[in-house]
């Protein structure tokens, strides 16, 4: 699939003379000039490190996140100052960890922006580790990446005083999820493991760790330049500054784009070209998030409360567009597939749960089974989440349950014994290995 990396952003004023000064911010070099910055660019528009002259002090990068009111892009939005504070606290000299492997198949933000702009990243990713006092700073990506060139090459060119190291990470969905990357640099077996305790409290090699997504640590970086007031001059007061989207199905430029936080989800989509035709559904929050009828949902804000509301999450920052001639049951059924095979295969609600809630909906969709099957599968979904090492399960319950109200119509005609109009409908949304 085609992706278009851009920015759509009203006007963004700057309180410093320091660029960004308008328009998009993460991506503000790609915007202006088509083309990924070299470093001496990049230090022409964002300066040099400000870097606190002390290492291992670091409540003043602290105090400025936590004013700036930064929260995670990674899916969670946990609260970025308090994670610091967190591994702050810790007795051994901690490590950072940058989370670069999208494992979302729909999500494409996090590659364009180490792509586009891998500097401003490890930027984050040093600035943080140097006011922890971090004995190195670990950015993480999936085995052939294309973002993998793209760091070395800025690495390379770099003299930080926080070694920094790129890890090839395998690409397995649950691969990303942050006790997966803490046991796989501890053993090499990328597998989610239970917590407590949290990599904040003991991570690689038993040090405190602040596992942060690439884009929060970008976010970072340009809050410790311009200050938080700048951060806070767009978005909301729950949600403040940009965020990368993806946004694909049917809309006319699929890509990633950069937008204010509250940005409405029609909003976002005419960022993307708007609609090329009637569109049913929106699945927000990737393959693992939850359908919202349109047009309903279309007021709804991009942020965490705005969208809990509307009955989804945030999550990983994407919105699929699902036209009304599909069939939206069919295609939940697809990614349910997906999603079984993707098991790490060492728990029971992942192992045995999720391909027994694939196969009901399947049924469902062919016709089969009927209100029995129906009533089964809505009992498993009670039983399933908050049980596995990891929130795999959770997502796959969540993206299931929530195609059951939003496509009732077509649902009620498959409890008939009847294959709706759409169910033929090819697949519509990536599948790695399955394009």
């Amino acid at each position: 699939m085609t992706r278009a990396w851009a920015g759509c952003a009203p006007t963004i004023h700057s309180p410093t003379p320091a660029p960004p000064g308008a328009g998009p911010r993460l991506l503000a070099g790609w915007h202006e000039t088509g083309a990924p910055a070299d470093l001496d660019e990049h230090r022409r528009r964002y300066g040099r490190l400000p870097l606190h002259r002390r290492a291992g002090r670091p409540d003043q990068l602290i105090e400025k996140v936590a004013a700036a009111g930064l929260r995670g892009r990674g899916g969670a939005g946990f609260p970025t100052a308090r994670k610091l504070a967190a591994v702050a606290a810790g007795r051994r000299r901690p490590l950072v960890l940058a989370n670069g492997c999208e494992s979302e198949p729909a999500s494409a933000k996090d590659a364009a922006l180490l792509n586009l702009a891998p500097r401003l990243v490890l930027d984050g990713a040093v600035l943080a580790a140097h006011a922890l006092g971090a004995a190195e700073a670990v950015v993480c990506a999936h085995q052939g990446a294309l973002a993998l060139h793209a760091l070395h090459q800025a690495i390379v060119e770099r003299d930080d005083p926080v070694p920094i190291r790129v890890v090839a990470v395998p690409p397995r969905y649950v691969a990303s999820e942050e006790s997966a990357l803490i046991h796989f640099l501890n053993t090499g077996d990328a597998r989610p493991t239970t917590t407590p305790p949290r990599p904040s409290e003991r991570g690689v090699g038993g040090r405190p760790t602040l596992v942060d997504n690439v884009e929060t640590l970008a976010h970072l970086a340009l809050i410790a330049r311009f200050g938080a007031g700048w951060f806070r001059s767009v978005g909301t007061a729950e949600l403040p500054g940009t965020l990368l989207i993806t946004v694909d199905g049917a809309v006319r430029r699929p890509g990633v784009y950069e937008v204010p936080g509250g940005t409405a989800l029609g909003a976002a989509l005419q960022c993307a070209g708007g609609l090329v035709e009637q569109v049913h559904a929106v699945l927000v929050g990737g393959y693992a998030g939850s359908w919202l009828a349109v047009p309903e949902a279309l007021d709804a804000p991009l942020t965490h409360e705005g969208l809990r509301t509307a009955g989804a999450a945030l999550g990983v920052a994407v919105l699929l567009a699902l036209p009304a001639e599909a069939c939206g049951l069919a295609q939940t059924a697809h990614l349910l597939r997906y999603l079984a095979a993707e098991s790490a295969g060492q728990c029971g609600p992942c192992t045995f749960g999720l391909p027994a809630i694939a196969t009901d909906l399947a049924e469902l969709v062919v016709g089969r089974g009927g209100h029995a099957v129906l009533e089964r599968l809505t009992r498993r979904f009670a039983v399933i989440p908050r049980r596995g090492a990891c929130a795999h399960p959770d997502g796959a319950v969540r993206l299931a349950a929530s195609a059951l109200p939003v496509f009732a119509a077509d649902l009620a005609e498959h409890l008939r014994g009847r294959r709706c109009a759409g169910a033929g409908h090819q697949p519509l949304f990536p599948i790695p290995g399955r394009r």
